[in-house]
């Protein structure tokens, strides 16, 4: 599976609590992740549901500036080998290169925040 996505959130711990940081990529082009993905029945009620999920790896030295993990992020010559045959070669960590972050608000972290409020991504300056 595929998961492309704009940018991704991570938080780093510092004295003043946990900071969020969000990540895309340096030429502003989607990022895209590597995922699964599977179908399973519910014993109890026999629902049918779908989920999936990222995978993850150990951070390159630009994301362990900030935190110590990052998703796998595939590039186009990649999806084909990811999808057909996937495989522990791909599953590392993007260059050093790649992406380009900055300090978020810590709304991020709030429930009463909506999924689609554009200033969550907005940079701000930590004090």
């Amino acid at each position: 599976m595929l998961i492309p996505v704009s940018g991704y959130y991570e938080w780093q711990d510092t004295p003043g609590g946990k900071q969020p940081w969000y990540f895309t990529r340096r030429d502003d082009d989607p990022i895209t992740i590597a995922g699964l993905w599977d179908e399973w029945k519910v014993k109890a009620s026999g629902e049918t549901l779908k989920s999936c999920t990222m995978i993850i790896t150990e951070p390159n030295a630009f994301v362990a500036e900030v935190h110590d993990r990052m998703p796998v992020i595939l590039e186009q010559e990649d999806f084909e080998p990811w999808l057909k045959e996937g495989g522990a070669a791909l599953l590392r960590p993007a260059g050093n290169d790649l992406l380009q972050k900055w300090p978020v608000s810590k709304r991020v972290n709030s429930s009463r925040a909506s999924d689609d409020d554009a200033t969550l991504i907005e940079r701000i300056t930590i004090a």
